[in-house]
């Protein structure tokens, strides 16, 4: 779980978010949605402890980011950012075996367990017949389910991701987040994913992190649809959520 209380972030006399309280829950997906520039990756970075934060407190699982060793941050929470990775040198089962680090022992060697964590983590996502090619001769979408295997494997009960979809046309949007929704789900972790896929978000998420500046309205998907918050913020017309189907439509 991740627990906001009385967070102020920004840069300098810029606030980009002020004031927020809030949590994001374990066992379920979420979507961080809002316009360019207003704080979607500047938020996800604070979580992870790699951003500085104006003031207010940053908790998660229990604990303040603060009274985290980085030893026990990286145990607690992984980040898959935008960039696109193409490693030529090393195999996928490899780059999966990076998010072992944090357990392996003095000199970094891999033990017969963490080997069966990462050939589980392939096989989560579906890639294990990819363990041993490299990724320069993968698809992005193949590439982004490598690199949530190396989350997996580092078996955080936290996964942040930086526009995991940026780079996918949109069966693959929509394949990788129906895997991001199963293994939130199946492996009770919170996983909370920045996107511009509002149609996508709505569809598939538990709950909605919406940044309307300087606020951020956290609320599950049907509560953020009737809130008004969306329309408010994207669009001049009225959305309307299915929730039989889990559909969404927008109404001009």
């Amino acid at each position: 779980m991740i627990r906001f209380e009385n967070l102020t972030l920004g840069y300098g006399s810029l606030t980009l978010i002020d004031s927020l309280s809030g949590e994001i829950p374990s066992g379920g997906l979420t979507a961080l949605v809002g316009r360019n520039g207003t704080g979607k990756s500047t938020l996800l970075r604070a979580i992870a402890a790699l951003g500085p934060k104006q003031r207010g407190e940053i908790i998660l699982c229990g604990k303040r980011i603060e009274e985290l060793s980085p030893t026990e941050m990286a145990k607690t929470v992984a980040l898959v950012t935008t960039d696109k990775v193409r490693i030529t040198n090393l195999r996928c089962r490899d780059v999966v075996a990076l998010g072992r680090a944090p357990y392996t022992n003095w000199i970094g060697r891999i033990q017969p367990q963490d080997e069966a964590i990462v050939g589980e983590a392939l096989a989560s996502v579906g890639m294990s017949d990819y363990a041993d090619r490299t990724m320069d001769s993968m698809s992005d979408g193949e590439c982004q389910r490598i690199m949530i295997a190396r989350a997996l494997a580092q078996q955080t009960s936290i996964i942040l991701l930086d526009e995991p979809t940026a780079f996918l046309d949109m069966p693959n949007r929509y394949e990788l987040c129906t895997l991001l929704r199963r293994l939130a789900h199946e492996e009770r972790k919170c996983i909370l994913f920045s996107t511009h896929e509002l149609d996508i978000a709505l569809e598939l998420c538990d709950s909605i992190a919406l940044i309307s500046p300087p606020h951020l309205h956290i609320l599950p998907t049907e509560e953020m649809v009737r809130s008004g918050h969306i329309e408010r913020l994207f669009t001049t017309g009225i959305v309307r959520f299915d929730p039989a189907t889990r559909s969404v439509s927008v109404k001009e």
